[in-house]
């Protein structure tokens, strides 16, 4: 090992949220008709909506719509490197999920958080709740998901 000064990647500790901050979480991530087909056939969703493009033609939206579980998946996936790689203990919850527009194959979705709340945990010393709102956008603006989450946090250890 070099004598270099390292820096490691990590989320936010605890004392390092604020509530009322937009955290906007870089890059975007474009969704591909693989992506879709992988997260849904894996997860054995047999919905026509996602595999049946001929089909999907003749809905109201004309074509095949991402699954909506892949995109809130993306939603907190695309916050952990900024906000709890190694400094979440526990996803405690969520809840509202909404998907108030369809994404679709050759959308890119952006996500940005807000923190809503936060307190100390009283049954656990060194650790704080978190509640978070995630809001999803594709490369229009146009929101595509959105749901709350809580989670636990470490404080910020004592050097």
């Amino acid at each position: 090992m070099s004598d270099q000064p390292r820096v490691t990647q990590r989320g936010l500790f605890y004392e390092e949220l604020e509530t009322g901050v937009v955290y906007v979480h870089k890059p975007g991530r474009t969704m591909t008709e693989t992506d879709n087909v992988l997260f849904t056939t894996m997860t054995m969703n047999t919905q026509a909506l996602h595999l049946d493009a001929a089909w999907s033609a003749s809905q109201p939206f004309g074509q095949r719509l991402m699954n909506s579980m892949f995109t809130l998946a993306t939603m907190v996936g695309q916050s952990v490197a900024q906000l709890t790689q190694g400094t979440i203990v526990a996803q405690l919850g969520m809840g509202e999920i909404s998907f108030p527009h369809p994404l679709f194959h050759g959308d890119t979705l952006y996500t940005e958080t807000i923190v809503t709340e936060k307190r100390l945990s009283s049954s656990r010393p060194g650790q704080g709740i978190v509640t978070m709102t995630h809001t999803g956008r594709n490369q229009d603006g146009v929101v595509v998901g959105k749901a709350s989450r809580t989670a636990l946090f470490w404080l910020k250890p004592e050097d």
